[in-house]
């Protein structure tokens, strides 16, 4: 039964191997002299799909931070948002000019930020329309009512939450920056698009 179900998910990876497994499945019982080596045959294509599939998969995962790791909080989201190549969301209801200084200061110029806020809109554009100026990257920000949650998008696919908003974030509470699935993020993202739309230019 597993090996039924191991070819058919190897099938969804590369159909070659899923060839393969299938034979040397199928031969199992024929000889037992030849038994060993079709389950190191069976055996070496689970563990090379498993780590090829593993490559795929987002490199951090979700961090918790306590009270007072600001500083381990800092270089784990700037991590996340300079890996972007192409975009960035970042939806905080109480963003402030901090996140220019401590985090899209080493943004590479492709970029393009979006930020997406709440509260303290109009003391915000005079810090995104300098730091548009002086690092020649495209910025854009708006403001909704409709925000609650602390959102990172990256590249339109991956997606992170923020436990905190971003300026407090494990300042004196404990907090998290954890990955979403990617199914739950096409979704998550796809919220965050339409309130974008919504939303008025500052």
């Amino acid at each position: 039964m597993w090996l039924g179900q191991a070819h058919a998910l190897v099938m969804k990876w590369r159909a070659a191997d899923a060839m393969m497994l299938r034979v040397s499945s199928d031969m199992l019982g024929s000889f037992a002299s030849t038994r060993a080596g079709h389950v190191g045959e069976i055996l070496g294509t689970l563990h090379r799909a498993v780590a090829d599939l593993e490559l795929g998969l987002p490199t951090a995962t979700q961090q918790t931070f306590g009270p007072s790791a600001i500083y381990d909080f800092f270089k784990a989201l700037n991590a996340v948002v300079s890996s972007a190549q192409k975009s960035l969301l970042i939806v905080d209801p109480y963003m402030d000019e901090d996140i220019f200084d401590h985090y899209l200061s080493a943004m590479k110029p492709s970029v393009h930020v979006r930020l997406l806020m709440r509260e303290s809109a109009a003391k915000l554009k005079p810090a995104y329309e300098r730091f548009a100026l002086q690092h020649a990257t495209k910025v854009d920000a708006r403001k909704s009512k409709a925000l609650h949650d602390r959102v990172v998008a990256v590249d339109g696919s991956e997606c992170w939450v923020v436990g905190q908003s971003i300026k407090d974030a494990a300042a004196s509470k404990p907090t998290y920056l954890a990955p979403l699935s990617p199914d739950v993020a096409t979704l998550k993202i796809a919220d965050y698009e339409t309130i974008w739309n919504a939303a008025s230019a500052i």
